[in-house]
């Protein structure tokens, strides 16, 4: 499974760490989803279309967002520091694809979206 953080927020937190440069984070967080994984410079395909938006949450939160049309195959997620546009903060290959249609609920359990650094 790949993922990562950005290079947005990789270059944030060394400004912060090894030139002084003060970094905020952000007060909410937004989970978007992808028919084509975006890469640490960004890119890929975010959904779009059906209903679809961004997700805010916070920690231990359940995401969870209804199609009112055809989201395609869903294959990767991002987290972002806006609703629409806004930066890439870090993201991930879902275990499994899903094709999302009309009147299905995609979801994250509690849980479920870790991140982690190595």
């Amino acid at each position: 499974m790949a993922g990562s953080f950005s290079d947005y927020l990789e270059n944030k937190l060394l400004d912060h760490v090894f030139r002084d440069t003060a970094f905020t984070a952000p007060s909410t967080l937004y989970v978007g989803l992808y028919t084509t994984a975006p890469t640490d410079a960004g890119g890929g395909t975010e959904v779009s279309g059906g209903s679809y938006a961004r997700v805010s949450c916070v920690p231990a939160s359940t995401f969870a967002a209804a199609a009112s049309g055809t989201w395609g195959t869903v294959v990767a997620f991002g987290i972002f520091d806006q609703a629409t546009s806004g930066n890439l903060l870090a993201w991930g290959d879902l275990t499994l694809s899903k094709s999302i249609s009309s009147g299905d609920i995609a979801s994250f359990a509690i849980g479920d979206i870790d991140i982690t650094l190595d």
